[in-house]
């Protein structure tokens, strides 16, 4: 029997792994919370354009509010929202995923316990997405990361689904290429490490920066890399490698943190435009820094081992969300100042 999928969460990723799947003939239907984008959708289908041309894809649209009136139970959720809005999507779809269902986040941050703790760990999988992307017109998506370019990882969390991820990458193959890993939670945090050091960096210069290197940006961003992976060593996770490298292009790399971020920029490759944590200053919502570089200070602080990198920018980002500084490259001097405060106090 044919597989109901639901793609929870329809913003620029979400509607680029949707218009995938449905363009593949697989049942798929799309929920999501902005009503302009939803009528665009319904009205004219999607339409994602990449440097190699453009996706079109008819869309079976829904709103939030559709959800309880659609009688149906999915056998497959792909959630795609942010990772600060995770937990109350996974209590709303709850009662529409069957019982041997699967709810994925394709997000980032660790949200992959979240998910388990609503749903339960036999209805979920870990998921490491690599798809960069953007929507600003209800209906329309940039794409920079083309499916040959696009990569996840999936994992079992829990024995009951050994065996059965398979099921999910078999679909997930139909928007890039899939990894299955017995290490999914320590991939997801090598991704969060990488996340660390370049979203929020990148996004406070106001993007002017992705492709330089002023003095201090490279020194800060390894700085960032560093207290996360040293955080990932305290809660258990080894390094393992992502985004399709190999364990011996990792350990084979004098600098593991820069082949991460390499790699990254070369399956997004030129004119990549604004990263997720810049869209978000640029619409003047919330970010997800509280959930990456957050987590890296909050863990940090919970086993006294000092972030003061990933708190500075942290810092940073907040006062960008406030109001109280804008997003450009004037932003890295305030943050190595700031670090230099943390990091070197004044005698009393």
């Amino acid at each position: 029997m044919e597989k109901k999928i639901a793609v929870l969460g329809t913003g620029a990723n979400g509607s680029c792994v949707a218009a995938d799947l449905t363009n593949a003939g697989l049942d798929v239907v799309l929920i999501d919370q902005w009503p302009a984008h939803v009528e665009a959708m319904r009205a004219n289908g999607l339409h994602v354009t990449l440097r190699q041309g453009e996706i079109h894809a008819k869309a079976r649209a829904y709103h939030l509010c559709d959800l309880a009136s659609m009688h149906q139970a999915f056998d497959v959720v792909f959630l795609v929202t942010k990772a600060y809005d995770t937990r109350w999507h996974a209590e709303l779809i709850k009662p529409y995923l069957r019982p041997d269902g699967f709810l994925i986040g394709l997000q980032n941050g660790m949200t992959t316990d979240i998910i388990a703790d609503v749903v339960g760990p036999s209805r979920t999988l870990g998921c490491v997405p690599e798809l960069s992307s953007y929507c600003f017109v209800p209906g329309q998506i940039k794409r920079n990361t083309a499916p040959d370019r696009t990569w996840f990882a999936l994992g079992s969390l829990h024995p009951s689904t050994d065996g059965r991820v398979e099921e999910v990458a078999a679909i997930l193959r139909h928007a890039g290429k899939v990894e299955i890993t017995p290490h999914i939670l320590a991939a997801k945090y090598m991704k969060l490490v990488l996340n660390s050091m370049t979203l929020g960096t990148i996004a406070m210069t106001g993007g002017e920066l992705a492709d330089k290197q002023p003095e201090g940006m490279q020194e800060l961003m390894m700085q960032l890399g560093s207290e996360s992976l040293k955080i990932g060593e305290a809660l258990g996770h080894p390094i393992v490698p992502i985004f399709g490298l190999t364990s011996a292009e990792i350990e084979g790399s004098n600098n593991m943190l820069m082949k991460l971020v390499d790699k990254v920029n070369h399956d997004i490759g030129p004119g990549r435009g604004a990263n997720t944590t810049l869209q978000d200053h640029m619409k003047g919502r919330l970010s997800e820094i509280d959930l990456i570089n957050g987590f890296v200070v909050e863990e940090g602080r919970r086993r006294g081992i000092p972030t003061p990198a990933n708190e500075t920018l942290v810092e940073v980002t907040r006062r960008i969300y406030t109001g109280e500084l804008n997003p450009n490259p004037s932003n890295l001097g305030i943050a190595l100042d700031l670090l230099k405060s943390k990091m070197h106090p004044p005698s009393p």
